[in-house]
């Protein structure tokens, strides 16, 4: 077959067109995967891979101008955030006449426009709008997320899809994620490598502030914004989680925070600096999307045809002091509540340790990463964070030491708007 091919009845492909990948596709190679067959048939198999990529910002229009110049033509993306000014550094799908559209669908439209028989169908709203069936579709799901919680939901639903006795239903999940001058790039195979929840305590940890200064004595426009999520934000609404997404939400913050400011004398604070506090956002750089898209891209090309050995399983890059990558397979943790076995055991409890207490031990541990946890047993709450009634009801057990709520041994189920699962502890105390 020639590169020429009709899609839609309509010619869209010129001599030369796919040289760049015919020189991998059309005849074997060192690196290849056993039983790869070069030729026509795996050149179509990659036409006609469908494939997924969740966020369309800086990440995201990197890999669909990347997937779609090497041979996707049936991708899908999906975006809830519309295109604010700030974003036209970097997000290069986007021109100034935008601003105010949703990402996923100027996005899918320019590069429907600039590559010609690809199709882009975007979706503008949340992942967790989707359910399991719109996910099985997919041969291969690429991640371009600025959230921890939205990469901990797709990790838990396509993980717990997955059907050991089935393998069709093995879907490889591609993560990207960028910090300034530094990124990642990893290969999720679900129950076969380490998911996204084994390697939660290699997460950079979030930039905070003392309470007390946020209560009393600030000093930055930092402060105020705290102020307005963590203190003025629980008392106006206390059973609503603020979300960063939430233009409403946003603006409520600045509100308060600039009301806040304006009685310490501090200046500087913006809905695009409030919005980066509450989602803890790190300013990114165009380079380094690039680069961790390309390699995203990469590996999606490699699954899609089987022309080379998959990445095994965790590529980290930094270009703050040179350029440098570093490839290492991250191992699986027994204990992982999404794709382990689920039990994390914590010892050595001294039997006087409150409920409380414990439970502010619970919210250091940088594997589980939790926010606002409940605890329960099989047979009764111990702590409640919702609903109002349950959490007056629980509230005095806070101040019980732990060892008169349980037994030696006993499991606890935890739940917490962090955590994708249920995570099950199971405590033992100093003898």
């Amino acid at each position: 077959m020639g590169d020429r091919m009709a899609v839609d009845g309509e010619s869209t492909d010129w001599d030369g067109r796919w040289t760049h990948i015919r020189k991998y596709l059309d005849r074997p190679g060192p690196y290849a995967i056993d039983g790869f067959e070069p030729g026509d048939e795996v050149r179509e198999s990659l036409f006609e891979c469908k494939i997924l990529v969740i966020g369309a910002g800086g990440l995201g229009c990197e890999l669909l101008k990347d997937l779609a110049l090497l041979g996707f033509r049936d991708i899908h993306v999906i975006d809830m955030d519309t295109i604010d000014i700030s974003n036209l550094n970097r997000q290069f799908l986007f021109r100034h006449s935008d601003v105010g559209k949703p990402k996923a669908e100027v996005a899918a439209n320019f590069v429907m426009k600039r590559v010609p028989g690809v199709k882009v169908t975007p979706y503008f709203g949340k992942i967790q709008d989707k359910d399991t069936d719109y996910y099985a579709q997919f041969r291969i799901i690429i991640c371009g997320l600025d959230s921890v919680e939205a990469r901990r939901w797709i990790n838990a639903t396509v993980t717990n899809m997955f059907d050991e006795d089935d393998m069709s239903t093995l879907i490889p999940i591609i993560d990207g994620g960028t910090e300034g001058l530094k990124g990642q790039a990893r290969l999720i195979l679900p129950r076969m490598t380490a998911c996204y929840e084994c390697s939660l305590d290699m997460q950079t940890k979030p930039r905070t502030f003392p309470i007390c200064t946020i209560a009393n004595t600030p000093r930055l426009p930092e402060h105020c914004i705290e102020y307005a999520s963590v203190i003025a934000w629980p008392k106006e609404f206390p059973d609503r989680k603020i979300d960063g997404d939430d233009p409403e939400h946003i603006k409520w913050l600045l509100d308060v925070a600039q009301a806040r400011a304006k009685e310490h004398n501090i200046s500087g604070i913006t809905y695009s600096l409030t919005q980066g506090v509450v989602k803890n956002i790190i300013p990114a750089i165009a380079s380094t999307n690039a680069i961790v898209a390309a390699s995203c891209a990469n590996e999606a090309f490699k699954i899609a045809t089987n022309v080379a050995t998959y990445i095994d399983n965790y590529m980290m890059y930094t270009g703050d002091t040179g350029v440098y990558t570093y490839t290492f397979k991250l191992e699986r943790r027994d204990e992982c509540p999404v794709c382990g076995g689920g039990v994390l055991k914590i010892s050595g409890i001294d039997q006087a340790t409150t409920l409380q207490e414990f439970m502010d031990s619970l919210l250091e541990r940088r594997e589980i990463q939790l926010k606002r946890p409940s605890l329960r047993t099989s047979s009764k709450s111990l702590y409640m964070q919702a609903p109002k009634f349950l959490e007056e009801a629980t509230r005095p057990n806070l101040e019980k030491p732990i060892s008169t709520l349980v037994v030696d041994g006993d499991e606890i189920i935890v739940t917490d708007e962090n955590l994708p699962v249920n995570l099950k502890l199971v405590v033992t105390f100093k003898s």
